[in-house]
């Protein structure tokens, strides 16, 4: 996941898939590429090699006739006037094999 820097944006990126195979692949992809901050919701840090990439690899993922992805950019300054109201964000469930 990548840091903020000049040559990146925020981008806050919601998808809407009804099926739940499709939606964990596209969940698993964007884990790549940001934080998880609701069911449906990332926000991601990207430069525009990153950006491209990304929506190559979710389109290798996605039904065009049913299902959604949308990507909002954001200023940085933005960022740290996030208001959060009700629960923390979901957590992935963890796995410790020893």
């Amino acid at each position: 996941m990548p840091n903020p820097s000049e040559d990146t944006t925020l981008y806050i990126i919601a998808y809407d898939i009804p099926e739940d195979k499709r939606r964990t692949k596209v969940h698993r992809v964007l884990c790549g590429y940001g934080t998880w901050t609701q069911y449906s919701l990332f926000e991601c840090w990207l430069n525009r090699r990153q950006i491209l990439e990304l929506r190559a690899k979710l389109a290798h993922h996605l039904n065009e006739q049913r299902d959604s992805v949308r990507f909002y950019a954001l200023c940085g300054a933005c960022q740290p006037k996030v208001i959060t109201v009700g629960s923390p964000r979901p957590v992935d469930p963890v796995t410790i094999i020893i």
